[in-house]
């Protein structure tokens, strides 16, 4: 379900006044993120499935087997597996979807830090109950 334009307002301020709390912390997060690869990062990863696939296929044609197991079929298969992390990690970290954002704009002085408020707004709900 696709979050709302709201939702992804509010999510667009945490994120940036955590970078702006520990843009250290942030940018380690970011890299270790799934999901975030290149389209030619994804096409290579393919590219290299399809690899697999056909020695998967190939292999019982060969018939090169070490204790009943199909070798180039169990090769095929790795390969598979490799290609399907190359397309959920990514490789490396070069890129624009990788790289650490911008720096947080800069905010007048009389506004509070996000944790601030969120603090002030915490410590409300309890003392109207």
């Amino acid at each position: 379900m696709p979050l709302s334009e709201h939702e992804q307002r509010m999510l667009e301020q945490i994120e940036s006044a955590l970078y702006a709390e520990d843009p250290k912390f942030a940018s380690s997060v970011k890299r270790r993120r799934l999901g975030r690869s290149s389209g030619r990062r994804r096409l290579q990863a393919a590219a290299v499935f399809v690899v697999g696939l056909v020695l998967l296929v190939v292999g019982p044609l060969v018939g090169l087997s070490v204790a009943g197991l199909p070798v180039v079929s169990l090769i095929g298969f790795l390969v598979m597996f490799g290609a399907g992390l190359l397309a959920l990690w990514g490789g490396g970290r070069s890129g624009p979807e990788n790289s650490a954002p911008a720096e947080a704009p800069a905010r007048p002085a009389g506004k509070r830090k996000f944790t601030e408020r969120m603090e002030e707004r915490f410590n409300r709900r309890f003392d109207q109950e």
